[in-house]
């Protein structure tokens, strides 16, 4: 029993002093809070003396802090290390071409349905095959209809009995009706001169061209509403392009355009806007155009895609190196020397795109200095300042930080007198 007692006076003298050591320290970390000087303060909204700006960022969304950024100041020695080029906004004469897929189609124009104008059965079709050439006038299709063969048979009689007197008048009614149920001047000679009605009425191709669509088969009940053949004349055809939203206002009636099949292996067809569809393609956001193009071989097959490249008339703009634009996404932004030594970020508006440069339509003047090259080690640095760092040297790939504070602060929610107070009186002690 007198093992335990002694073993506890041994121990007695550290714990005390652990306790002793951790109230020491709690004491000194309050006093450190109180007086503004913990690096984890709650009170690090005010200003300490040596201690870095700090820039408020407005948020919007939750998304725009990352989006923040701040001018920033560097040395010659840190700009030569991350690579920074510097150029000036010159303005250059550009002739921007615009592309559009084009596609292929009929001219509406040229196309030809063949109806019967009488209800009845189709016995004979003479077309085999969707594409085949047909001539304006040459027989396609055979129809029986009783309606149409009981006129013939009335006009028969009316030409038998009344070919003098008050019979003509007959006659003529019957020839009328004839002809507006879809029977030629010929079909009408043939059976005055055989005098015998005709079973079949043959119906004929109203121009010549190709057939685009075979609606029935033979022995097919028909009436003036079925769509027996579709007939196009492709010695003409149009070309559609689809021109991105973008560049519909570059677009007008007459416009020329090179037409380039590179399927077809031959030369781009010169051509010009003959129309201008009045709404946008909902689906791929854009403005169907429309040329005519002779087709005299009939190489233009319907169908077939190409490329319609739009030239623009030349205009005086802005440009700056591609490579000088920070592209968020959401906007786009340059860095300007505002300075030696300190580069402010700028919105930007953008237009045209060539290979290696870009139009600039807003925020910038002609003859000021940016930012070309090394730009997104730049960019990160103003943003890791604009979230309330003073800068790691990074963009100086390792080098010491910029002795200067991040440029621009924001203003920051005032301390109180009282508090003022209280944080010199806390670096005097």
């Amino acid at each position: 029993m007198t093992s335990r007692p002694k073993a506890l006076s041994q121990w007695r003298p550290l714990i005390v002093g652990v306790v002793v050591g951790i109230m020491l320290l709690l004491s000194i970390t309050g006093i450190q809070h109180f007086r503004h000087g913990w690096p984890f303060s709650l009170h690090h909204d005010l200003s300490v003396p040596g201690a870095a700006p700090k820039v408020a960022v407005a948020v919007h969304g939750g998304s725009e802090a990352a989006q923040a950024r701040v001018a920033v100041d560097l040395s010659e020695q840190q700009l030569q290390s991350i690579g920074v080029r510097l150029e000036r906004v010159q303005r250059e004469t550009i002739t921007q071409p615009l592309r559009a897929i084009a596609t292929v189609v009929p001219d509406e124009s040229r196309v030809s349905h063949v109806h019967a104008r009488v209800s009845g059965w189709l016995e004979q079709l003479y077309v085999n095959t969707t594409g085949q050439p047909v001539r304006a006038g040459e027989p396609v299709a055979g129809v029986y209809s009783q309606d149409l063969f009981a006129t013939q048979t009335e006009y028969l009689s009316a030409l038998k009995f009344g070919q003098a007197g008050p019979g003509s008048a007959v006659v003529e009614g019957a020839r009328t009706r004839l002809k507006l149920l879809g029977m030629a001047e010929a079909e009408i000679a043939d059976i005055e001169r055989r005098g015998e009605a005709r079973r079949l009425v043959t119906l004929t191709a109203p121009r010549s061209g190709v057939v685009m669509h075979r609606g029935i088969s033979a022995g097919t009940a028909v009436d003036p509403s079925t769509e027996i053949l579709t007939v196009a004349d492709l010695s003409t055809v149009w070309v559609w392009a689809e021109v991105p939203e973008s560049g519909a206002r570059q677009i007008a009636i007459g416009a020329a355009a090179h037409l380039d099949f590179p399927a077809l292996g031959r030369e781009p067809v010169e051509a010009r806007v003959d129309f201008l569809y009045p709404t946008l393609t909902e689906r791929t956001r854009t403005l169907r155009v429309r040329f005519s193009v002779p087709n005299p071989h009939g190489v233009l097959r319907p169908g077939l895609f190409g490329t319609a490249i739009f030239q623009s008339s030349p205009h005086d703009t802005l440009m700056i190196s591609r490579d000088a634009v920070v592209d968020t996404g959401m906007s786009q932004h340059v860095f300007v020397v505002v300075e030696p030594g300190r580069f402010e970020p700028r919105k930007v508006t953008l237009g045209a795109r060539m290979p290696d440069r870009v139009e600039v339509l807003q925020g910038l003047a002609e003859s000021e200095e940016i930012v070309a090259s090394g730009v997104f080690l730049l960019d990160s640095e103003s943003r890791l300042r604009a979230s309330g760092g003073a800068g790691t040297g990074h963009a100086a790939h390792g080098g010491s930080a910029p002795a200067e504070p991040a440029a621009e602060p924001a203003t920051t929610t005032p301390a109180s007198p009282d508090s003022k107070a209280d944080a010199h009186s806390g670096h005097g002690e």
